[in-house]
């Protein structure tokens, strides 16, 4: 024959779980500052990124990129 739980165990096990939530909870909230924080992060990067693009085909427009020559271009250390 199976014992049915008490009140103070359904009592603490109630307890039990709420901790849990409240603590997964915290959790969800910790993490969601820190994605929403990376978010900014990474739009930023992608702004700086795209207006470097920008400005490195800009003068690659301007002032052409030069032909490689190997026998010019060649280190000093050869």
């Amino acid at each position: 024959m199976i014992k049915a739980p008490s009140n103070s165990e359904i009592e603490a096990q109630l307890i039990e779980l709420q901790m849990s939530v409240a603590h997964l909870e915290l959790t969800v909230e910790q993490l969601n500052l820190v994605i929403t924080k990376q978010d900014k992060h990474l739009r930023t990067l992608q702004r700086q990124l795209q207006l470097l693009y920008k400005q490195v085909e800009s003068e690659n427009q301007d002032e052409g990129i030069a032909p490689f020559d190997v026998m010019n271009d060649k280190p000093p250390h050869y």
